[in-house]
């Protein structure tokens, strides 16, 4: 399974990262910001995207967005702190296939990850 990770906070990209790489995932891109998972996602074309909604410059909406154009069954995983009500009525719109609130539970992840890997095979 491959994935890319994109968050502002360069910390939690590297420990989501490292995470990722000790439950098997390959971490094929790391980015900052909504233009770098779109960018990753145009050419790489991985099985997961893990993407922050608040971030500067390219939000995470502005990823999800294009990277539903690009793939509408796109496999995107939003890890946000923002919990309100206007957050989750565009994240209602763009159908993330999960979202996960700061602070990420690893354990929930790593569920998460399973099932994909259930759906898979």
């Amino acid at each position: 399974m491959s994935a890319i990770v994109i968050d502002d906070d360069h910390d939690m990209v590297e420990v989501l990262s490292e995470l990722l790489k000790i439950k098997g995932v390959d971490v094929v891109a790391k980015g900052y910001d909504g233009n770098d998972a779109v960018t990753a996602y145009k050419i790489l074309k991985p099985d997961i995207v893990f993407l922050d909604l608040m971030m500067d410059n390219y939000d995470g909406f502005f990823a999800l967005e294009n990277i539903r154009r690009i793939d509408p069954n796109a496999k995107v995983v939003i890890i946000t702190a923002d919990e309100n009500y206007e957050t989750k009525q565009k994240l209602k719109k763009l159908s993330p296939t999960k979202v996960f609130h700061k602070p990420l539970e690893i354990d929930e992840v790593m569920n998460l990850l399973g099932t994909f890997e259930d759906f898979d095979s």
